[in-house]
């Protein structure tokens, strides 16, 4: 009787391993956010889980924060702003897609709390990047703190092969915890 025990408890064991090997690497991927450039949405250190197939199933939508391939050894986090064929705009604090106003309701916390006038400034996505629209097959990213970010107005466009996937967990530090930033 203590045999068949121990079998179960080993055959559940190779199970969770499995299990958790099959998630981690196809599923989901754990993530430490390096840097200032999103912040205050999330600070150096947190560790996100980002969620690696979301995009096999569904487009990317403006405004997800996701996870790329920056070039071989990193990987950015930033928030989509534009998508292909996606003409943009900057002006006086307000984004413009296409011509028209589209409201980024999750900076106006941080507006509001920022000493520095114009939390983001002014530009086109011709005078940063040479092109009047997003080319198919990439994104035009920007991280939440506009005013240190090493994004597309500097690193240009993002391939979409190069998306990781979304970020759909903060789970550190745990008082932080956040299951969603739709």
């Amino acid at each position: 009787m203590k045999r068949k025990s121990i079998r179960k408890v080993i055959l559940v064991m190779l199970l969770a391993v499995v299990l958790t090997f099959v998630f981690r690497s196809h599923l989901m991927a754990s993530y430490v956010v390096n840097g200032e450039s999103m912040e205050p949405t999330l600070y150096d250190g947190n560790l996100l889980m980002v969620n690696k197939v979301v995009y096999n199933l569904t487009d990317v939508d403006r405004f997800d924060i996701i996870v790329f391939h920056a070039n071989e050894k990193d990987d950015y986090v930033k928030r989509v702003i534009g998508l292909p064929g996606d003409e943009i705009i900057y002006e006086n604090e307000k984004l413009y897609i296409n011509g028209n106003y589209v409201e980024e309701g999750f900076l106006e916390p941080f507006k509001e709390a920022s000493s520095i006038k114009p939390y983001t400034n002014d530009f086109t996505l011709k005078e940063t990047t040479g092109k009047e629209q997003v080319p198919e097959g990439k994104l035009f990213v920007m991280g939440d703190n506009r005013r240190d970010s090493l994004d597309s107005r500097k690193i240009g466009f993002v391939p979409i092969d190069k998306v990781v996937g979304k970020v759909d967990i903060k789970y550190w530090p745990f008082s932080d915890l956040q299951l969603s930033f739709g």
